[in-house]
């Protein structure tokens, strides 16, 4: 499961129209009218990628009567943060441990 939730964050982070709407979700709620405005595409284009976000659990629709209002999940991308923090762990280990073995083989004897 955490596996899939990864696969949608990266997916949907990997389009720059998605990543252009997480940034403007950054200012507060949105409606979708509002995102699409400045956009090149159609409204349609827009819900598209607005239901991957929503796939990827990086967004939340809110109905208010007949408008579609958006915002940023904030747990959204702990899974691919988790990852990264894993990842990250895992190869400072291994520069600090081949850093320690150069600083010995550099030692006059």
């Amino acid at each position: 499961m955490v596996e899939d939730l990864l696969d949608r964050a990266y997916a949907a982070l990997a389009d720059p129209t998605r990543r252009h709407l997480l940034e403007a979700l950054r200012n507060g709620d949105a409606r979708i009218t509002d995102l699409a405005a400045p956009l090149p595409m159609s409204f349609a284009g827009v819900s598209r990628h607005v239901a991957v976000l929503e796939s990827a659990g990086l967004v939340r629709r809110e109905v208010r009567g007949r408008e579609h209002w958006l915002s940023l999940h904030p747990d959204g991308l702990s899974p691919a943060r988790q990852w990264i923090d894993e990842q990250t762990e895992f190869w400072s280990a291994r520069a600090d441990a081949l850093t320690e073995r150069l600083r010995k083989k550099a030692k006059p004897r």
